[in-house]
């Protein structure tokens, strides 16, 4: 059974549960700008690029304020929440301690900007992850392939032999296009079958070694 040449992770309703936070800020904003707003739209923005996102929330939610303007008053708002709590998704530390003790490289892979993501690392171990991709540094956001080719690129491995893990199928679409096994731990949203994605429940209980045995199960979409 091979290792992983390293994991690759999403952040916003994998390792963080913070769709809540988004969905909170978004009606928010609505309700400051004159627009209307529903949980329906709120999650048709699970895992998309933000300045996207933005540009979605200005066409539905009919405000008239800039994409870029909506991702920065949704960003001060998230931002302020998750520095008072990091919701951690159960299971997700007890996965990246038991990756570091196999010394298994793990990178960050999310459409949220850099400024967002620093509170949720400034609680975690400093070498937690050696490479961290974020919305803002990439030109093409997830489902494009970019997000985590660059991730494999910087960690100097083939994405071929990483296992990203998603709750989303925008993230989901990402990862394989990239050619990683993925690890699809749904959460807000269903995420579709696909051939090169494994389905679980929860990272609950979940090790190095359940990740290495991924490899060899992919084909017709499996679950646990």
């Amino acid at each position: 059974m091979r290792w992983p040449a390293a994991v690759l992770w999403d952040m916003d309703g994998t390792l963080v549960d913070t769709e809540p936070y988004w969905i909170e800020a978004e009606f928010e904003l609505a309700s400051r700008h004159g627009g209307t707003w529903s949980r329906e739209h709120a999650l048709n923005l699970v895992g998309q690029d933000l300045l996207d996102s933005g540009r979605y929330i200005r066409e539905h939610m009919g405000i008239d304020v800039e994409p870029t303007t909506i991702v920065e008053q949704l960003l001060d708002s998230v931002v302020a929440r998750v520095e008072q709590a990091v919701p951690w998704r159960p299971g997700a530390r007890e996965l990246l301690a038991d990756l570091a003790s196999h010394d298994i490289p793990c990178a960050l892979v999310t459409m949220s900007y850099r400024r967002f993501v620093v509170p949720v690392l400034d609680v975690l171990p400093s070498d937690t992850f050696r490479v961290i991709i974020t919305g803002d540094a990439v030109s093409h956001g997830k489902p494009h392939p970019e997000p985590y080719l660059k991730a494999a690129r910087e960690l100097r491995v083939d994405p071929a032999n990483c296992v990203a893990i998603e709750d989303s199928n925008t993230g989901a679409r990402s990862a394989e296009a990239a050619g990683c096994v993925v690890l699809v731990v749904p959460n807000h949203v269903p995420v579709l079958e696909g051939t090169s994605r494994v389905f679980r429940d929860s990272l609950v209980d979940l090790r190095t070694g359940d990740l290495a045995a991924l490899r060899s199960r992919v084909g017709p979409s499996h679950r646990s």
